[in-house]
């Protein structure tokens, strides 16, 4: 092969994989703004549709929350499935679309001052539509993102986390300016579906990106398993496992900035938008960070960086929030969450890489779709409702860094597995 042949195709698969970036991280930034979004607007929605400023009300509103990731599961084995069976760019279209379809119902839903107890029943129900189209999102996109990349695949699957992190940003900002803005009324009554009619306008757009790419290089040149996820319960289920735990620490992270808007308040005593600028740092931070982190990971390997993050992250989650219990002030509510956004981007970063190649071709996007949503279900989505419950429970407002400090030894349980027994570098 010439030079310039060669110097073509390194061209060619940069644009191809460039490409896969674009289309991955619009329908993953419609995701994670509208999960995010949810629980940063989770002291407006539960006044909107659970009225009465209650513990139940709180508890109901983080259940529903929580609906989303129940879900889960199911939309990881139908279309974690079909996309080892029709290809990744097929699945990644029926996710966007679902997507967009939950965002619309709960931007036009009525509170239940207007359509009483339908209006939470309605709102459960959007819910169960994103919960099955984000339980196949992460695993058919970072299989789309690490098939199209013949190099660097740390780097190309670190915009997972990098969307993510805008995502976060975006969210934690527009709910900090509609809250500084709008009085409390104002913002009950139609402010609200401001933030969430802003992720509709990602929809389209997505969907039309998606739908004019190819299916990556790595799923046309293999045969596809016609029972993917039976196969990879019988023979993959130690790797399985292992991802699953390798999940905890990521998806606390998000789940633990989430919840503090409310913590902040309720049990803090801080005005209403005190958590945001954390929020908003902590998402720029894995925004511009990840990529970096994803390029350090090709050179040293995902493990290497995953498992000092854990260790860190094991040794500062309780005395982050003792010093935040001992010092109840918006700085150190912002310090802590700058503080868990840089673990975060760190541990998460590599993740995706990381979970790429410990399943084979045919079975990957079922792989990392059923470890993401069990993961991020069990660890995260239940996350804000079990530390709303235990800090009313106990009193005790170190509870957070505790169950942040447990979560990350189970992930560094899974990394050292996948390191040790998985042989990933």
């Amino acid at each position: 092969m010439s030079h310039d042949t060669a110097s073509l195709q390194s061209a060619e698969e940069r644009s191809r994989a460039r490409r896969a970036v674009v289309a991955a991280s619009l329908g993953n930034a419609l995701e994670w703004y509208d999960i995010v979004l949810f629980g940063f607007m989770a002291g407006t929605i539960a006044a909107v549709f659970y009225p009465g400023d209650t513990l139940a009300g709180q508890l109901m509103t983080w259940a529903t929350f929580a609906i989303t990731f129940v879900v889960r599961p199911l939309g990881a084995v139908l279309i974690g499935g079909y996309a080892d069976r029709h290809g990744r760019k097929a699945a990644l279209s029926l996710t966007i679309g679902l997507m967009t379809l939950g965002v619309f119902i709960i931007v036009v839903t009525p509170g239940a001052q207007v359509i009483g107890g339908w209006a939470a029943l309605i709102l459960a129900i959007a819910r169960i539509i994103q919960g099955i189209s984000a339980g196949g999102e992460f695993g058919s996109a970072t299989a789309f993102l690490t098939e199209n990349a013949a190099h660097g695949k740390a780097y190309y699957a670190s915009w997972q986390v990098a969307t993510q992190g805008i995502s976060m940003f975006l969210a934690a900002g527009i709910s900090w300016l509609l809250t500084a803005l709008m009085p409390v009324e104002m913002l009950h009554d139609w402010g609200w579906r401001i933030a969430f009619a802003i992720g509709l306008l990602i929809g389209p757009v997505g969907w039309y990106v998606r739908t004019r790419m190819t299916d990556t290089p790595e799923f046309e040149a293999s045969t596809p398993d016609p029972h993917p996820v039976r196969t990879l319960i019988r023979r993959y289920g130690g790797r399985l496992v292992a991802s699953f735990l390798i999940i905890a620490m990521a998806t606390i992270s998000v789940y633990l900035i989430t919840y503090l808007p409310q913590f902040a308040v309720k049990n803090l005593g801080l005005p209403a938008w005190s958590a945001f600028p954390g929020a908003v740092v902590a998402g720029v931070i894995t925004f511009l960070g990840s990529p970096f982190v994803g390029r350090l990971a090709d050179r040293v390997g995902p493990t290497t960086v995953m498992i000092p993050a854990a260790v860190v992250g094991i040794l500062a989650g309780w005395p982050i929030f003792l010093l935040l219990a001992a010092n109840p002030s918006v700085a150190m509510l912002t310090v802590c969450e700058i503080l868990v956004g840089v673990l975060m981007c760190f541990y998460f970063a590599p993740m995706p890489a990381l979970l790429s190649e410990i399943f084979p071709v045919q079975v990957r996007s079922s792989g990392m779709t059923i470890a993401y949503s069990f993961g991020v279900a069990i660890f995260g989505g239940f996350a804000p409702f079990i530390l709303t419950w235990l800090v009313g429970l106990t009193g005790l407002l170190t509870v957070p860094g505790f169950y942040y400090a447990a979560m990350c030894v189970l992930s560094l349980v899974g990394v050292l597995v996948a390191r040790r027994v998985y042989r990933q570098p």
